[in-house]
């Protein structure tokens, strides 16, 4: 198993066990803007499945959380581009909820990954 620590305490970033990798991702930076947010949002999960020996084409499942779902149609449009052909789509789902302050974009996926 192979964990990589997150930001805050107590938490990782990502976990890889039995082929698969769970994954959390923010925007590191906290840009304005929900359009700039998805896109750091997804450089970062890029670079996190890169460390687990993985990529987009192996997502299984993803979860997306938006400060105000109304943000969603904007998002799709950074999501749909960065996501490519109907091959690599995972199932996903997404959710309005309350985000720490000045985050507009969470998102958590299992992909499948490459065992050390």
């Amino acid at each position: 198993m192979k964990r990589i620590p997150g930001e805050a305490r107590g938490r990782c970033s990502a976990v890889q066990a039995n082929g698969l990798a769970y994954i959390v991702a923010t925007d590191p930076v906290c840009a304005d803007g929900i359009s700039a947010q998805t896109a750091n949002t997804l450089e970062e999960l890029e670079r996190l499945l890169g460390e687990v020996g993985s990529d987009k084409t192996q997502l299984l499942q993803a979860t997306v959380y938006l400060s105000d779902i109304a943000f969603k149609p904007e998002m799709d449009v950074v999501w749909n581009d960065w996501i490519g052909p109907e091959a690599n789509w995972p199932q996903r789902a997404c959710v309005g909820v309350a985000l720490d302050p000045g985050y507009l974009i969470e998102v958590v996926v299992t992909a499948r990954s490459v065992e050390e």
